[in-house]
């Protein structure tokens, strides 16, 4: 009888495990929403940044308690080479960084350019900038770059789950179910 690769392999804490697929589906969500908001007509454009900014917030906020879970409860150990090793962290820094700045830069940059954050259409969040015309362009910028950075470390990151899991046939996969 054979061993299930799952069996025994040194997983993520359950936060870390829980945390890592709320975001991947919050993600999920609001990114396809933004890239919508160019085509939705006008009577519903406002709804539609409504959810857009506010699951974003979310995001903001899951991530910075997945950073403290992260310094609390570290990575499990991995046998991988060291190369490979070295591309995980800097993909993970990578994508963790980017999940931050993007939620900052596009709550920044809607209330730079004079829209305020009614989170879920419940409750109003402080502007730390106000209505500012002039660099409101450059976190919209930010943000949409970001987001395009965030689709590149995810196509990676996926890369890898494929590599390990189809081609070198290892249980890296299970370290986060």
């Amino acid at each position: 009888m054979m061993d299930h690769p799952a069996r025994d392999v040194p997983k993520y804490s359950p936060a870390s495990r829980m945390l890592h697929w709320i975001v991947a589906i919050l993600v999920f969500l609001t990114w396809p929403l933004g890239l919508m908001l160019d085509f939705v007509k006008d009577d519903v454009k406002l709804d539609f940044y409504l959810v857009h900014e506010s699951l974003g917030f979310l995001i903001l906020w899951i991530m910075l308690l997945r950073v403290g879970v992260r310094l609390f409860t570290p990575a499990p150990r991995s046998t991988a080479p060291a190369v490979e090793r070295i591309a995980a962290h800097m993909v993970h820094g990578l994508l963790y960084l980017f999940l931050i700045i993007m939620p900052v830069s596009g709550f920044l940059a809607t209330n730079a350019h004079g829209f305020p954050l009614q989170w879920f259409g419940l409750l109003p969040i402080w502007s730390p900038i106000g209505k500012s015309p002039d660099i409101a362009p450059t976190f919209s910028t930010i943000h949409e770059w970001s987001a395009w950075i965030i689709l590149a470390l995810f196509a990676l990151h996926m890369l890898a789950v494929i590599f390990h899991h189809l081609i070198r046939r290892d249980a890296t996969l299970y370290r986060i179910l």
